[in-house]
């Protein structure tokens, strides 16, 4: 166990992979979620905030206050597609049931007041579009500076080697004009952009979920359904059982930063691309400056490589074991 405790801010769109996510930090006897807000992106904002309270109910923490979030992007219309998570964000596996009890501050609200009441304290943690942190930085424009530290889903990551490709996310699609305010806000150089760049490389497959699908108990069969219904979607793009575990990446960065093996910094660029939207810090892929001129801007660090066979190890054990165990399998449990 860490000596400190780590207090932290879910704002999330809970999906199949923040739903690992949730367990992989609910799990943690050293991490205080503080609060979690809902977000649209992998399902509507009112189903996310459902499937938070389910996950919590599962793991049996429905003392974490929850906040509803924004219903729909700066600009641009709400554009779901369910055929990555399902109708219901978590498969259409019957795993949400009735309503989120919400509390009456809105996200951005509560956002804006813990950054205020704790600075320095606490980590916040998006895992969805961005659009509750602008709204909250329109409140207040230091906000980023107040957490202790950004670890975010989204983005993707630095630009690519040549005949590499320019790789896009959801996350910053869903709301184009809240991405540019959050990634071009000032910060305390405490952003940190897990992007979609290394969140492809973290993946699981059937052995895992024959893994979750054979140790008893709600906790672990709830991870399995959650990964099935997640290998079952990506079967259909890449022909075989086997996902992308994007947030709970972030989530273990956040959690055990020594996962992250290598980084870039610089400013953030914005580029429409193949009727998506790229989300690069202004670095190449072997972090030197690029040949054209980029806008001045905060500093965001961007992940380029992790341990993934130490991400697997510790992800697994808390999706196994729930928060008994400590924090990661046993030296020598295959996992």
């Amino acid at each position: 166990m860490a000596e400190t405790q780590r207090q932290v801010v879910v704002d999330t769109d809970t999906g199949l992979d923040d739903a690992h996510s949730l367990l992989y930090l609910l799990a943690q006897p050293d991490i205080e979620i503080l609060g979690l807000t809902s977000i649209f992106g992998n399902t509507t904002t009112e189903q996310a905030a459902r499937n938070i309270a389910a996950v919590l109910d599962v793991a049996d923490r429905d003392d974490i206050p929850v906040f509803r979030g924004a219903a729909a992007p700066l600009a641009g219309e709400l554009c779901i597609d369910p055929r990555w998570h399902g109708i219901d964000g978590l498969g259409d596996r019957g795993l949400s049931r009735g309503d989120a009890v919400l509390q009456a501050e809105s996200a951005a609200d509560f956002l804006v007041r813990i950054a205020n009441e704790r600075p320095g304290q606490v980590d916040l943690h998006p895992l969805g579009p961005l659009t509750n942190v602008a709204l909250a930085l329109q409140r207040d424009p230091d906000l980023l500076s107040k957490f202790r530290s950004v670890v975010l889903m989204g983005g993707g990551g630095p630009y690519p080697p040549p005949g590499g490709l320019t790789l896009t996310d959801a996350n910053s699609d869903h709301d184009r004009t809240a991405a540019e305010i959050v990634y071009t806000a000032r910060n305390a150089r405490n952003v940190v952009m897990v992007g979609v760049n290394v969140t492809l490389q973290a993946l699981l497959n059937e052995h895992h979920y024959e893994r979750l699908r054979s140790q008893a108990g709600r906790w672990p069969q709830f991870a399995a359904t959650i990964l099935d219904a997640s290998n079952a979607t990506y079967e259909r793009v890449w022909g075989r059982r086997v996902s992308a575990a994007h947030d709970a990446l972030a989530s273990v960065i956040l959690h055990r930063p020594e996962i992250a093996t290598g980084w870039v910094e610089g400013p953030v660029t914005f580029t429409p691309t193949a009727g998506s939207f790229a989300v690069q810090v202004a670095r190449t892929h072997d972090d030197r400056p690029l040949s054209f001129k980029t806008p001045d801007g905060p500093v965001v660090k961007a992940v380029t490589s992790f341990d993934y066979g130490e991400f697997v190890r510790v992800l697994m054990g808390a999706l196994l074991r729930g928060r008994s165990d400590h924090t990661c399998c046993p030296v020598t449990m295959d996992c």
